[in-house]
């Protein structure tokens, strides 16, 4: 019998339970200016990153591109873990932090290759760190059998505590991809005003362990968003079968859908409004903040092309709005200036760093 079990929240959080924000556009500006979400520029601007010209896609968006030098190959990157989540549930958290450095390589345009990762846990001698350790192994193994995206090296911090107390379970995870031709990558920036915005996956409002929860609403202890592997195998092959289709492409995290849509609208200085939410019985606030898995955005000028590929092979994909003005616009009612939210975007961090 293990010396140990793995603990995790069971109880799911309902959406129409979550109380709404009083205002849409405070929400927002809060969420995209806070710790967790706010700009890291200060941190990667501190050194080059565009040694001898290879760089294709900076720091700043789903994950680097950088181009096999003399070629046209290039390699995405990126690093990703969600603590909280793996908190909350070790398997579940375990399997997000792999298919979210999927998700974001996908969005690039390259194919998933492979991990590595950097495991760091508490004191592993206490039964419920131990618990932690192992559920987080056994989630992202789970994620990488289901997407054939193999861990190739690692190592392990152990022992992380302060006054005794342990670190959030954190399984950093670092994903690779390949892209044959630099031409199909994809930035988060949509390129032109007109340009339609689409989203691929479906929403049913998951805020267990949300930023919205915790941060507005101080209620965070709920099972974390449910992480269907089969989903993000085939909304992942689905993007990379549209890509020649489509301009950019952002894949949804942290703070949801509201908060992928305000950091597409900084990345390209274009407004966007977004009038077709199509969210059925899921409350506006759960469907703007949730952050269900397997989900992308994707600008493009060829809506109708996506939309019937979508239905022809039973990806879920719903048309949002537009790129077009200066300012956010959601549902007619919340909006905030594309410069007011690059503001708040950039605030937190700098002045945290300069204090």
């Amino acid at each position: 019998e293990r010396p140990y079990k793995i603990v995790k929240l069971e109880e799911r959080m309902d959406p129409a339970m979550v109380p709404a924000p009083a205002d849409y556009a405070k929400t927002i500006l809060q969420l995209i200016g806070s710790p967790d979400l706010s700009s890291r520029a200060w941190i990667w601007e501190q050194y080059d990153h565009q040694v001898m010209g290879d760089t294709v896609i900076k720091p700043g968006g789903d994950a680097s591109v950088v181009r096999i030098h003399n070629s046209k190959k290039a390699l995405a990157i990126t690093t990703d873990c969600t603590p909280r989540y793996c908190f909350a549930d070790p398997v579940e958290g375990g399997k997000q932090a792999v298919a979210e450095t999927w998700r974001n390589i996908i969005a690039t345009g390259a194919r998933p290759l492979a991990i590595t990762n950097c495991l760091n846990f508490g004191n592993p001698q206490k039964p419920e760190v131990m618990g932690q350790i192992v559920g987080c192994l056994e989630g992202m193994a789970e994620a990488c059998v289901a997407l054939d995206y193999p861990i190739i090296s690692g190592n392990v911090s152990l022992y992380n505590e302060t006054m005794g107390t342990g670190v959030h379970p954190t399984p950093a995870i670092g994903g690779v991809g390949l892209m044959w031709d630099i031409a199909r990558h994809k930035k988060i920036a949509p390129q032109e005003e007109g340009e339609t915005l689409i989203l691929i996956g479906e929403t049913i409002g998951e805020l267990g362990s949300s930023i919205y929860c915790r941060d507005v609403c101080g209620c965070s202890k709920a099972a974390p968003p449910r992480v269907d592997l089969q989903a993000e195998r085939k909304n992942g092959e689905f993007i990379l079968s549209i890509n020649k289709n489509i301009t950019a492409c952002h894949d949804i995290s942290d703070g949801g859908l509201a908060i992928a849509l305000a950091e597409m609208a900084i990345a390209s200085n274009f407004g966007i409004v977004i009038d077709e939410f199509q969210n059925g019985t899921v409350p506006l606030h759960a469907y703007l903040f949730g952050e269900d898995q397997a989900r992308y955005i994707v600008s493009t000028n060829l809506p109708d092309t996506i939309l019937n590929k979508a239905e022809k092979v039973g990806v879920k994909a719903t048309k949002l709005g537009t790129v077009k003005g200066d300012k956010m616009v959601l549902d007619h009612k919340t909006k905030i200036t594309v410069s007011d939210l690059r503001d708040a975007h950039q605030k937190w961090f700098k002045e945290y760093m300069n204090a």
